[in-house]
């Protein structure tokens, strides 16, 4: 077996003859495949984790594990594919796998705070293929033998959604700085088969950033570290665990279907629906 990756001056490989990855279109299409479903029909990943928290100089602590869900569907347009999708990933406790309602924050001497999962809906954007921005090809892989792997390399910095000067106890600072890390691979077989139009796909996702804003960690020195690793469900959310799939039917339904309206692209964090939930409480008052 021969390992293949991105041409670069000073580092070339031999093109693989059956799946050549340094081709604009093959590229784009073979991540499509593995990313979606090219009929357009709905696909889902879910992504057990954990979330560590990095205190310079002090310790490491393992705060959650996690369970993400999330449910897609590809569009195509005369520019590439719009992908339509929404996802929730919940915070368990680190030793039964309770989903956690309230969590006692060890860094704030046990002081029990609100626990808010994450619920973004939705998350939707265009991949092109071409131009420029983060979801343009050509996309880096490596290859060898039957697999393949592209890697999405995303360091992300803009205003907060939350500043200092107003939101205190939940934010960071002014400025949203992090980093989301992504694998994804697959089959060389599945993609090039052309009677399958959604290869199987596990991708791996590290998130580093701030603190989480219901922590009330404020701008303590500090950092979160997700680590997760998805699975494509290709007979759909039935394959999740009882316990998450139960939890979602009856508090996230909508997050079992991908969303189906475009309004552009739209991005949905979790540090705006934190702040919108923050919003509401202090109206309320």
């Amino acid at each position: 077996m021969t390992l293949r990756l991105m041409q670069s001056p000073a580092l070339t490989t031999s093109k693989d003859p059956e799946l050549d990855l340094d081709d604009p279109e093959t590229n784009f299409m073979s991540l499509m495949k593995l990313r979606g479903d090219l009929s357009g029909a709905d696909f889902f990943f879910a992504f057990p984790g954990q979330a560590w928290a990095m205190v310079p100089q002090e310790q490491n602590y393992k705060c959650f594990r996690t369970f993400g869900f999330g449910s897609g569907r590809l569009e195509e347009v005369d520019e590439g594919y719009r992908v339509y999708s929404r996802e929730v990933l919940f915070y368990l406790d680190p030793n039964t796998g309770e989903i956690l309602q309230e969590w006692s924050n060890p860094f704030l001497d046990g002081r029990k705070v609100e626990v808010v999962h994450i619920q973004n809906d939705p998350v939707n954007g265009v991949f092109a293929r071409s131009g420029k921005g983060p979801l343009a090809p050509p996309y880096p892989y490596v290859s060898c033998g039957d697999m393949v792997a592209f890697q999405w390399n995303f360091f992300i910095q803009h205003p907060a959604a939350m500043s200092r000067k107003d939101y205190p106890l939940y934010s960071s600072g002014d400025v949203d700085q992090h980093a989301e890390l992504w694998g994804l691979i697959g089959s060389k077989k599945d993609i090039l088969n052309p009677d399958i139009t959604s290869a199987y796909c596990t991708m791996s996702w590290t998130r580093v950033a701030d603190w989480l804003p219901f922590m009330e960690m404020g701008n303590a020195p500090g950092k979160m570290v997700f680590h997760s690793h998805s699975l494509k469900l290709m007979d759909g959310p039935s394959e999740l665990p009882q316990p998450i799939l139960a939890y979602i039917e009856k508090h996230h339904s909508e997050y079992l279907t991908a969303p189906t309206e475009w309004n552009g692209p739209q991005m949905t964090s979790s540090a705006q629906v934190f702040k919108g939930i923050i919003d509401k409480r202090r109206a309320a008052k």
